[in-house]
């Protein structure tokens, strides 16, 4: 039996379209964005969290001469204020990446397959939802009400 999957999202053409927080958050993305640390692969992505209180923490890529041994953005800032505030809800993550050489032509960049599933387990455990907002540097972004509408076949501890 075929099924479908349908994914729910929305699409904002510019920042402008987006809300204050929603703004505040890009920006922040964004200047976290200038902060990585990528001399090999020149692709810089940002990030910013918003928690459940009102603060928003910031990320970035930081990379290694052993590339296994570098880190996303997301997950960077995640596991920081998983150590920091283990108790504090996530509301929304707003993701920006691209080329150090920004062309016109990158897409918004979503969150990688790892960060995809670091980002499930935290919604997980705090049993509600993480919006996810990906952007480029254009101001184009996506926005998903969940990150399950990124991995709708995810992993989690019921499998354990």
């Amino acid at each position: 039996m075929k099924k479908d999957i349908h994914i729910g999202y929305e699409h904002f053409k510019s920042s402008s379209e987006l809300n204050d927080i929603e703004k505040k958050l890009f920006e922040r993305a964004k200047a976290a964005r200038e902060n990585a640390y990528a001399p090999y692969s020149n692709f810089l992505v940002g990030c910013a969290i918003l928690l459940e209180n009102g603060e928003i923490y910031s990320g970035n890529n930081q990379e290694n001469a052993a590339f296994p041994s570098g880190l996303c953005a997301e997950r960077t800032a995640l596991f920081w204020i998983g150590a920091n505030f283990p108790n504090e809800k996530i509301n929304k993550i707003f993701i920006i990446g691209g080329p150090r050489e920004f062309s016109e032509k990158t897409p918004p960049i979503p969150p990688c397959g790892a960060c995809r599933q670091s980002l499930m387990e935290y919604e997980t455990k705090q049993n509600d939802n993480i919006e996810v907002y990906f952007s480029n540097l254009n101001e184009e972004v996506f926005k998903v009400n969940s990150i399950k509408d990124l991995l709708p076949f995810y992993f989690d501890a019921t499998f354990l």
